[in-house]
């Protein structure tokens, strides 16, 4: 098994002593803790659930200072966004805390019994929803908390009603040690078994593996590349007991940019957009790596000035040398693929410089190699010769987090058309702004068509991503005792 090792992201130098990968045993064991703690959570109040929730975020917050600095280190995304970052997962948490103590994951569908025969007739019948049991939770690289060992995923499955097995990403690993631990000792504080919440790690594939294919694990939610997102489900799906794989995996997140919307602001989008495609350096699921452009003088202005916008800029260091090989390699295939370059600045160690190349919509849509995501501070300006070639290019696209629109606010035959094919490809669909940053709200979709999600039908962000671990179970003729359980599971 590959030794598991703390880095400096800006250095690439190798920090302290190496950490133990997780071996067969302790796996394992993590998931049979898990397996004992399934039953009394599962039954457990939406109060007990909350209060873990809110102990959980409190405890983030009373330990800022250190965790912040640490993921700098392994990350080197910057203390102010990852102050911001933890402080959204802090509100994750307390907004599923909310959720369970309002008693969502015990809502109960009741069809009382009506005399007579079917197809009429019927009996008393109750649909409740009862937890999975055993998550497995595969943490993202690119938000240390957001999305890692406390991130939306962990908590959506605590609130409603199950353990969780942590997969630490090995791009911050003493990150995740240092939270876990915080995580046993709320536990402990509230006599709490410290199997709810356990965590493996290692730095090859062999442990997620065999974590999900464990046959007490009894679903996987994951946020990473399409290619390991793939590899997962696989395994998910060839197991002798299939399980629910909810992968959130890559997206080009297309923005729609009409003449009309770039005539009057043309610096102020350009300086938006250029700011989006910087942002993290890039390394967002919601980046925008392809700008879909009609062509029209304002379209020529609008690039030029995009140029401008984004030459001075100077993203940080990628979360790993590892990815700054990979998008590299990524800009390089869009060149073979026939994209012309129309910025490249060079970077500096694992800090690439933005990229923006071009490519008109007819070889776009030949060449599927022009749609692969590229992780980090790169896009793609795709030029349309009409609107009905855009909705070609969307249709290309196939399937992606996000689109978004600017230009369609009046309401014509071809912008219905646009917005059609827009949320035909897309989980969210934006009229404003830029797609990176996700809200946690009550009608957030972050999901969408493949390959930007192996389950289009669920969100992985906002409060619907409880959803994904409970089961519905119909209850006929139910006894007057288990009526009045409301809903909480025996």
């Amino acid at each position: 098994m590959k030794a598991l090792h703390s880095h400096d992201a800006r250095t690439g130098q190798l920090v302290g002593e190496p950490l133990s990968p997780s071996t067969a045993q302790d796996i394992d064991a993590a998931v049979e803790a898990a397996h004992a703690a399934a039953v009394d959570w599962a039954t457990s109040t939406g109060r007990q659930r909350a209060s873990l929730l809110r102990a959980l975020a409190t405890g983030l917050e009373q330990q800022r200072e250190a965790l912040v600095a640490l993921a700098d280190r392994e990350t080197a995304l910057g203390t102010a966004r990852l102050h911001g970052e933890l402080d959204r997962t802090a509100f994750q948490l307390r907004r599923f805390a909310d959720i369970a103590e309002q008693g969502r994951p015990f809502a109960v569908v009741d069809d009382p019994a009506v005399p007579g025969a079917p197809p009429v007739g019927h009996p008393a019948m109750q649909l409740h929803r009862v937890p999975l049991g055993p998550v497995a939770m595969f943490a993202a690289s690119n938000f240390p908390f957001a999305f890692s060992v406390l991130g939306g995923d962990t908590a959506s499955a605590l609130a409603a009603g199950c353990p969780v097995v942590v997969k630490a990403h090995p791009g911050h690993p003493a990150l995740s040690v240092q939270v876990h631990g915080l995580i046993c000792s709320v536990l402990s504080e509230q006599g709490l078994p410290p199997g709810l919440v356990g965590m493996v790690q290692g730095a090859g594939v062999e442990v997620g593996v065999r974590l999900i294919r464990h046959p007490l694990i009894a679903a996987a939610a994951f946020t990473g590349s399409t290619r390991g997102g793939l590899a997962l489900e696989a395994e998910a799906r060839s197991r002798p007991r299939p399980i629910p794989f909810y992968g959130e995996l890559g997206a080009i997140n297309p923005v729609v940019a009409l003449p009309q919307a770039l005539a009057t602001r043309v610096d102020e989008m350009a300086t938006l957009l250029a700011g989006s495609i910087t942002l993290g350096c890039g390394q967002f699921c919601t980046n925008p790596g392809v700008l879909v452009l009609v062509e029209a003088p304002e379209t020529d202005a609008f690039v030029t000035r995009l140029v401008e916008a984004l030459r001075p800029l100077q993203p940080h260091a990628m979360l790993t040398a590892g990815m700054r090989k990979a998008f590299d390699a990524g800009v390089a295939d869009l060149l073979g693929a026939g994209a012309q370059v129309l910025l490249s600045t060079a970077g500096q160690g694992v800090a690439p410089g933005p990229q923006l190349l071009q490519v008109d919509a007819e070889r776009f849509i030949a060449e599927a190699a022009l749609r692969e995501e590229v992780f980090g501070p790169a896009s793609l300006v795709v030029r349309a010769r009409n609107l009905a070639q855009v909705q070609e290019v969307l249709a290309a696209v196939g399937g992606s987090l996000t689109v978004t629109l600017w230009g369609v606010e009046q309401d014509t035959p071809d912008h219905r058309a646009l917005v059609r094919s827009a949320t035909q490809v897309a989980g969210r669909v934006l009229f404003a702004g830029v797609p990176t940053g996700v809200a946690v709200t009550a009608a957030q979709q972050h999901g969408g068509p493949w390959p930007a999600s192996t389950a289009p039908m669920t969100t992985s962000v906002g409060d619907a991503a409880l959803d994904r671990f409970l089961r519905p179970v119909c209850l006929q003729d139910a006894p007057a005792w288990l009526v009045a359980r409301q809903g909480v599971p025996c």
